[in-house]
C-alpha cells in the first residue's frame, strides 16, 4: 500500500532467538533514524491469534519487550497540582526543561503524596528523570548530594488549587480528592470530556477544548445541557464558523441514537469503565433497575466488587446525578436496551461456564462467544473445575482437550451447542 515499514522483522523459531533479536537491537537502536521504546513479540499464526483472543484493550497474542530507559539529571523549579474529572488531585513537577529520548521534558508527574514522601522530593532539588516506557517522564530518585542547605520538605496541599475546598482522602487511597463534585471547574469540563468522548457519546464536531470554551463562557454546567445548545450559541465562540457549529448542533443530535451500555460507561460513574458498562446494562437492561439497586444486589452480577458496586449507589443517590439523568431521558438518550437486543437475550445458559476452543463453520468464535453471553452464560479463556462446557471447533490445542477431560468437563460440538 505504499507505507513506509521498518525492514527490521524477523521471524523467531525459538524464545533463544527472540531473546537474541531483543540483545542486538537494544545496542543497534540507538542507529536508527526514529526512536524506539522496545521489541513487540507476536505469535506467527492466525488461528492462534484468534485463540488467545483480546483483552478489552489489547491483544493477547502480543507482548511488548521495553528496553532499561533513557536518564537524566535536572532541576525541580516547582510543584503544581492538577484536579482531574473524578476530583483526583496529580502532583506535577516543573522541570528545567532537559532533552530526554528524542524530547524535550519540562513536567514529570508525581503521582500523590506518598510517593513524594517516599522519594523526599523537594523544590529545587536536583532529580534524575526517565520517561516510563520511554513516554511518560517519571522522577526516580533525588541527587542528595546536591540539596541546597536551606531546602525544607514538601507540604502537600491540604484545599484544591481551582476552587480551594479542602480535600479528602479516604482509607486505603493513594490520592486526595476534592469533594467539590458539582462546583469545581476542571471536574465539571473532565467529566463533559468524558462524556463526549469516541468510546462514550462520540459527538462529532464537539472537541476538549471546545468543551472548555462552552464550560467558561457559562453555556453549560454539565452534559445535559449540551441537548439544549444551539447553532446561534456556539457561533460566537472561537474558532467556530457557522459549518462547524452547524456540524457540532448535528453531532449532539446524532448522539441520541448511541446504545444503552455505551449511554452508561459515558455518565463517568467512579469504577464503571466500558467492560463494566456493558455487564451492568446486559444485568439490569434499563436505568431505572440500575438505580434501583442495592450493594448487595450489585455484587451479585458477575464481576462486579464492593467497590464498583458503593460507587454506582453513590452516584444514583446524589440528587444532582437524578436531576441530570431525567434531563438526558427527556432529550431521548437511549436509557435502555434496544428491542433487538432483548429479543435475543434469554437466561437458557444462566451460571453456565463455557470455554469455546478451536475454527468454527456456522458462527464466528467471537459470535459464539456473544451467543453464549446474550442467553446469560458466561465465558472464561481458561479451563478449571468450574467450567461447565468445552465448545469445541475444529483444530483445537490438544492441551485444552486433554484438560478438560481430566476434570470430567463435557465436551460439546458446534451443533451441539
Amino acid at each position: 500500500m505504499g507505507f513506509k515499514v521498518p525492514n527490521a522483522a524477523k521471524l523467531a523459531n525459538s524464545i533463544d532467538e527472540v531473546l537474541e533479536f531483543i540483545v542486538y537491537w537494544n545496542v543497534h537502536r540507538h542507529g536508527l533514524p526514529y526512536e524506539t521504546d522496545g521489541v513487540v513479540i507476536k505469535v506467527n499464526n492466525l488461528q492462534q491469534q484468534e485463540e488467545l483472543g483480546y483483552t478489552a484493550k489489547a491483544p493477547r497474542w502480543a507482548m511488548a519487550y521495553k528496553f532499561k530507559a533513557e536518564q537524566v539529571s535536572t532541576r525541580l523549579n516547582e510543584i503544581t497540582y492538577q484536579v482531574g474529572r473524578t476530583g483526583a488531585i496529580t502532583p506535577v513537577a516543573n522541570l528545567e526543561p532537559v532533552e530526554l529520548a528524542g524530547t524535550t521534558v519540562k513536567r514529570a508527574s508525581l503521582h500523590n503524596a506518598d510517593q513524594i514522601e517516599k522519594l523526599d522530593i523537594r523544590v529545587r532539588d536536583e532529580v534524575f528523570v526517565e520517561k516510563g516506557g520511554e513516554i511518560i517522564p517519571k522522577i526516580i530518585a533525588v541527587d542528595l548530594t546536591k540539596r541546597p542547605l536551606d531546602s525544607q520538605p514538601t507540604e502537600y496541599i491540604t484545599h484544591c488549587p481551582e476552587c480551594n475546598t479542602e480535600l479528602v482522602r479516604q482509607e486505603g487511597e493513594a490520592q486526595h480528592y476534592c469533594p467539590n463534585y458539582n462546583g469545581c471547574h476542571p471536574q465539571i469540563i473532565g467529566r463533559i470530556q468524558h462524556f463526549i468522548s469516541r468510546k462514550a457519546m462520540d459527538i462529532e464536531g464537539l472537541g476538549a477544548e471546545t468543551v472548555a470554551l462552552l464550560v467558561n463562557e457559562g453555556l453549560i454546567s454539565n452534559y445535559s445541557d449540551l441537548y439544549e445548545l444551539t447553532k446561534e450559541q456556539v457561533m460566537p465562540l472561537e474558532r467556530m464558523a457557522e459549518k462547524s457549529a452547524e456540524n457540532l448542533v448535528n453531532g449532539i443530535e446524532a448522539s441520541k441514537q448511541i446504545p444503552f451500555e455505551r449511554v452508561l460507561f459515558a455518565l463517568g460513574i467512579r469504577y464503571v469503565g466500558e467492560t463494566v458498562a456493558k455487564k451492568l446494562a446486559k444485568h439490569y437492561k434499563n436505568i431505572d433497575a440500575l438505580s434501583q439497586a442495592t450493594i448487595i444486589d450489585l455484587v451479585t452480577v458477575d464481576e462486579i466488587g464492593i467497590r464498583i458496586a458503593e460507587s454506582v449507589v453513590d452516584f444514583f443517590a446524589a440528587v444532582e446525578n437524578s436531576y441530570i439523568i431525567d434531563r438526558l431521558k427527556m432529550f431521548g438518550i437511549q436509557f435502555s436496551l434496544s428491542k433487538e437486543v432483548l429479543a435475543n437475550q434469554t437466561d437458557k445458559l444462566k451460571g453456565q461456564t463455557f470455554v469455546v476452543s478451536g475454527v468454527f463453520e456456522t458462527v464466528s468464535r467471537d459470535e459464539l462467544k456473544r451467543l453464549i453471553e446474550d442467553n446469560g452464560g458466561k465465558v472464561s479463556s481458561s479451563i478449571s473445575s468450574k467450567t461447565s462446557f468445552l465448545v469445541a471447533g475444529d483444530k483445537m490445542g490438544p492441551s485444552k482437550r486433554e484438560k478438560a477431560e481430566k476434570l470430567n468437563i463435557s465436551i460439546i460440538s458446534e451443533q451441539e451447542f
